[in-house]
């Protein structure tokens, strides 16, 4: 080897240990094909990347998401020679991005490749060096301005103190493990825990580990760690943070993470208690459900009750003086003012309904509806959801929660029309109700009670519906506590005449012609038999009085020859006809069963009045006249 060599080799060993060793982080790229040739220790420990690795990595993959700023700082350092930037952001080998100065300069090594020498600086690590530079030339001005700086940030530091303690929220600091580094004097009010009592724990453990709910509440589902895993502010609503004494208090809060050094190393929790405004809006939602409940209720009674003014508009009052429409009078005043179950038996058109609206009217319940439920009317699969109600998303059309009529009754009367009709599977449901007064609606857990007074009417002989299993004995006998017969009107012929004039005069026809009633016309009216009954009868009066010609009727009635006398009734007085003295002895028992319950107290509450639903003085009448 010449002199020449050697010292040519001697000068590149020099010139390589100088780029090693320097404190300055260089970095050698080739321009032209997108690669760093070399880098040294000091900017290995400036990126964050080893020796090797980084000498594999691209130039622009250092850069993602800058390669036109890239492209643009190379060309000038190519033309100019020397270029400076610090607009260029190398990511760290942990993700982050750097804020760096690259000082760029053309190398000429005589090769045919284009290589750029990067001085590379860091900014943050410059910005720090002149903060300690002017804490250094502050120190320099002698104890005097120690001292003074030292005050300074003493009274900053209690202000800040001053300031959580003044703030209306409860606020509190955790490291990135969880621990609490700080709770302020409305956090240990809020939740009953002493700042020393949290003070490196968990509090999550401690405060956060159960949902309103009940159920566990992991960890890693906790927001406020959430804050320094993501780095993100999390804002929550409606949680519970517990209190020392175990009691839940409703909170809103925000959890924001705290960085250094772009390195998020924990949380701040800013937190207030909205269990006030929780309780506030539960009472305002019960309320408004209240008033949609009442509203349902409401739109369902003024249906009901314009039904009634249809029915009592069509069919008027019991009407006649005969002895078996005297008997039932008898039997309603005798059994109105108790709560007892009454069963209506009779054939169809006897005019049932207007019986158990006379018992009603006559009841202290008369200022609360009658529901009339028409139970061979109603489908097997809706009987619950008709009778009990349902709740919203019950089944398939339940959009909205429903009131059923035991409900819409509460206080009244249920009248079950046709109650032979309710099929054997059912009749379970509707007995449970009767004995217990409670009932859950469909598609609901709650239980529900009710007062609902029950009248019952059939057409068929539940009797022998009872001996073919076609109906529960049970059910029966809970509905017959007190049975009245309709009797049909073939049984009391000299209702008749006062029947038709009724019926006549509420016809406008009749209003504007003055129609009336000949002999003839009753005569023809007593001779049918009448299957219809009172309703076939209101029937004949309107169709005649349409077809009334000159102010005559004419009835369309088949000839019947003139009934026979009729043969003497025997009822069964328990069910039809009721002596004098068997409803003087009836009301005896009743009122000393009454006052059996009351322990022999009259008036106020509790009292036997009260449990016959009669005034005092009327109840003490009654007791004089029946000599008790």
């Amino acid at each position: 080897m010449s002199l020449f060599s050697f010292t040519r080799f001697r000068v590149s060993i020099a010139r390589q240990d100088i780029f090693d060793q320097s404190p300055q982080a260089q970095i050698v790229i080739d321009a032209d094909r997108d690669m760093i040739v070399d880098a040294n220790a000091a900017a290995c420990r400036l990126l964050g990347y080893d020796h090797r690795l980084l000498l594999e990595t691209k130039v622009s993959d250092l850069h993602a998401e800058q390669l036109p700023t890239l492209i643009v700082f190379t060309q000038a350092v190519l033309a100019q020679r020397v270029y400076r930037t610090t607009r260029l952001l190398p990511r760290h080998a942990l993700g982050r991005k750097l804020r760096v100065e690259y000082l760029g300069s053309l190398i000429n090594d005589g090769s045919d490749g284009r290589l750029i020498l990067l001085a590379v600086n860091d900014l943050a690590e410059r910005q720090r060096r002149s903060i300690d530079d002017a804490a250094e030339d502050f120190m320099g001005g002698g104890l005097t301005e120690w001292q003074r700086a030292e005050r300074v940030f003493r009274d900053i530091e209690r202000e800040n103190r001053l300031i959580l303690r003044a703030a209306g929220e409860g606020i509190y600091g955790v490291n990135a493990e969880g621990k609490t580094t700080f709770v302020n004097p409305v956090a240990e009010r809020l939740l009953g825990w002493t700042a020393e009592e949290l003070t490196g724990r968990d509090i999550h453990t401690i405060i956060h580990h159960t949902r309103p709910d009940g159920s566990h509440y992991p960890h890693d589902e906790c927001p406020i760690y959430a804050a320094f895993n993501d780095g993100s502010v999390h804002r929550v609503n409606n949680e519970i943070f517990w209190h020392k004494d175990g009691t839940p208090v409703w909170v809103e809060y925000t959890s924001t993470p705290i960085r250094d050094r772009n390195v998020v190393v924990g949380a701040v929790v800013v937190f207030r208690d909205v269990s006030e405004r929780k309780r506030s809006d539960e009472k305002l939602h019960a309320a408004l459900t209240e008033v949609d409940q009442l509203r349902q209720r409401l739109e369902l009674e003024n249906a009901y009750l314009q039904e009634e003014i249809r029915i009592e508009t069509k069919a008027g009052g019991i009407v006649g003086r005969s002895e078996p429409i005297q008997a039932t009078l008898r039997q309603i005043a005798l059994v109105a003012p108790t709560d007892a179950t009454v069963l209506i038996t009779g054939e169809s058109g006897t005019g049932k309904e207007l019986i158990a609206r006379a018992i009603h009217e006559a009841s202290g319940r008369k200022d609360r509806p009658l529901i009339r439920v028409n139970c061979a009317a109603i489908p097997r699969e809706l009987f619950e959801s008709e009778f009990f109600g349902h709740a919203k998303g019950a089944f398939t059309g339940a959009l909205r929660d429903r009131i059923g009529r035991f409900e819409l009754a509460d206080g009244g009367t249920l009248f079950l029309d046709e109650v032979g009709e309710i099929p054997p599977e059912l009749q379970g449901k509707l007995l449970r109700i009767l004995q217990e007064g409670q009932f859950e609606r469909v598609g609901e857990e709650r239980t529900r009670k009710v007062d609902v007074r029950i009248i019952a009417a059939t057409n068929l002989d539940l009797k022998r519906a009872v001996q073919n299993r076609q109906f529960r004995e049970d059910l029966y006998f809970r509905l017959a506590v007190f049975p009245i017969e309709s009797v049909p009107l073939r049984d009391r012929r000299e209702d008749i005449p006062l029947l038709a004039q009724h019926f006549l005069g509420r016809q406008s026809l009749a209003r504007r012609y003055d129609l009336t009633l000949s002999n003839a016309n009753i005569q023809t009216l007593q001779r049918y038999a009448w299957p219809g009954n009172v309703r076939e009868l209101q029937n004949v009066i309107e169709r005649a009085a349409i077809l009334s010609r000159h102010g005559k009727l004419d009835f369309d009635l088949p000839d019947t020859p003139a009934p026979r006398k009729a043969q003497p009734r025997h009822p069964d007085p328990a069910v039809t006809v009721i002596t004098e003295s068997q409803m003087r002895q009836l009301e005896r028992e009743n009122i000393l069963s009454a006052l059996h319950c009351s322990g022999g107290k009259i008036s106020g509450k509790g009292g036997a009045a009260e449990i016959l639903q009669m005034k005092p003085t009327t109840l003490s009448s009654r007791i004089k006249a029946l000599m008790l």
